[in-house]
């Protein structure tokens, strides 16, 4: 196994994990700044135990993770890991783009060419 198949693999962890709306709805939250599991849960009429299995999730997809701060044990955003999934993406979007404008070029050649036999 190469190193693309663990990058692969990570992508598929991390794109798993947010194909859950809580899970993405946790990711927007943490985005703002750390949280507990209470804070976490607070808007969502699920368990708190429910909530941390999501965050389990996450933590096992390298998205977010905990650190201890005398009592309290906040989640973290890792944003180079979100980063990950969006240069990702951003690759693909950037390639279609590229062919959305070769393609917007040839209908500009093609229909000036058109018009221009038709005048003559």
């Amino acid at each position: 196994m190469g190193s693309d198949d663990g990058e692969e693999a990570r992508l598929d962890r991390g794109f798993m994990a947010l194909a859950d709306p809580v899970r993405r709805a946790l990711v927007a939250r943490l985005s703002r700044g750390p949280a507990t599991v209470n804070e976490l849960a607070a808007p969502f009429d699920i368990t708190k135990q429910a909530v941390s299995k999501h965050i389990q999730v996450l933590e096992q997809a390298g998205l977010v993770s905990r650190t201890r701060d005398a009592q309290r044990r906040p989640v973290h955003l890792d944003a180079a890991a979100l980063e990950a999934l969006t240069a990702w993406i951003d690759g693909y979007r950037l390639n279609a783009e590229r062919n959305y404008r070769r393609l917007d070029a040839l209908l500009a050649t093609t229909t000036h060419e058109a018009e221009k036999g038709l005048r003559t």
